[in-house]
């Protein structure tokens, strides 16, 4: 076939979580071009007038969606697979609509809460006209984190980003305060004290499939130091956080029963989610050994020294494979336009 391997355009400047995305288009080119296919290139902005005559110009018969952002703004992930619905174009990963819902934070935990999953309590991004808490309220002190709704990748988490305080008017001022540097708006989570895991998906003949599940180890950590994976665990390599976190696919029998439920949870956001291709769910769990998600990715990192890759070479699977498996997966869900029929 003739695929476009379509990307949010980065410059210079741009940081490495940005940057990232090149790494993907390599690899992602390259599992194609081994299989037979031919691979287009190009970069994606917010000119989707100027992408909507390239792709009609070029007829791919796929297009490999490896959109992040459009103009630096995670909050705009959703339009470039919404224009390949409206040209009728089909793509790889989830569809328009599940992207949307899953990359706005609030609105996918709204999604999971409503859907009978266990995440962690939250209060309501800023800005919003009236933030409200939604979870159960004990009136005390709790430990908050403060996160993007938009930005992934860890972006704005740092050592400071724990809150630790019984008032929703404190909170409230620090999310007007942290807004700025987490991409315009954030939202308060409930922190969970405990492990990390990460569990990727794919899809297969027989349905989707749970690759092995990751923990995140946080090893000499500071007692005083959050454990969490933050910008600089992510992306700064000659950092503490970096050298200090890496994942772990062993577990114990004491963890066969926690391994299950990590498994069946993660498919049963593959479903209400309508997921598609690939994805990852995100987890902690606590002292008593209870998953809570924290969030689903429906287009996780691709470079090969990322979690998913990490994840399918546990499982034996081939990176060219696990490419062949995401477009095999493809489609292209027909608009629905208000008041259509």
């Amino acid at each position: 076939m003739r695929i476009a391997v379509v990307y949010n355009e980065v410059a210079v400047h741009d940081a490495p979580d940005e940057k990232d995305v090149l790494q993907q288009v390599e690899a992602v080119a390259a599992a194609l071009v081994s299989s037979g296919h031919e691979v287009i290139r190009l970069g994606c902005t917010l000119d989707l007038e100027d992408m909507k005559q390239k792709l009609t110009r070029l007829e791919p018969q796929l297009v490999f969606n490896l959109v992040e952002s459009l103009g630096g703004y995670g909050s705009l992930i959703h339009l470039f697979p919404f224009l390949l619905e409206a040209l009728r174009l089909p793509y790889s990963g989830s569809g328009a609509e599940a992207i949307r819902l899953t990359s706005n934070k609030a609105a996918a935990k709204r999604h999971m809460r409503e859907s009978g999953l266990p995440t962690p309590g939250w209060v309501e991004p800023h800005p919003a006209e009236r933030p409200r808490e939604n979870g159960k309220s004990s009136g005390r002190s709790r430990t908050w984190i403060i996160k993007s709704l938009w930005e992934h990748a860890s972006v704005g988490l740092g050592r400071n980003s724990l809150v630790q305080t019984d008032s929703a008017a404190t909170l409230t001022a620090e999310m007007v305060q942290r807004a700025p540097s987490l991409g315009g708006a954030c939202f308060a989570e409930e922190f969970i004290d405990g492990r990390e895991f990460n569990l990727s998906i794919i899809a297969g003949d027989e349905g989707p499939r749970v690759l092995p599940p990751a923990e995140i180890c946080f090893e000499g950590f500071d007692p005083a130091q959050p454990r969490i994976v933050d910008y600089r665990a992510k992306w700064e390599e000659d950092s503490f956080e970096y050298r200090n976190t890496p994942r772990s696919f062993d577990f114990s029998e004491r963890d066969s029963s926690l391994i299950v439920e990590l498994r069946d949870l993660a498919l049963r956001c593959w479903e209400v989610f309508g997921l598609r291709g690939y994805a990852r769910v995100d987890f902690r769990v606590d002292g008593d050994k209870r998953p809570w998600i924290l969030e689903v990715n429906a287009n996780p990192c691709l470079s090969p020294d990322a979690g998913f890759a990490a994840a399918l070479s546990r499982a034996g699977i081939r990176f060219e494979e696990a490419v062949g498996s995401i477009i095999a997966d493809s489609g292209c869900a027909p608009l629905e336009l208000p008041g259509g029929n």
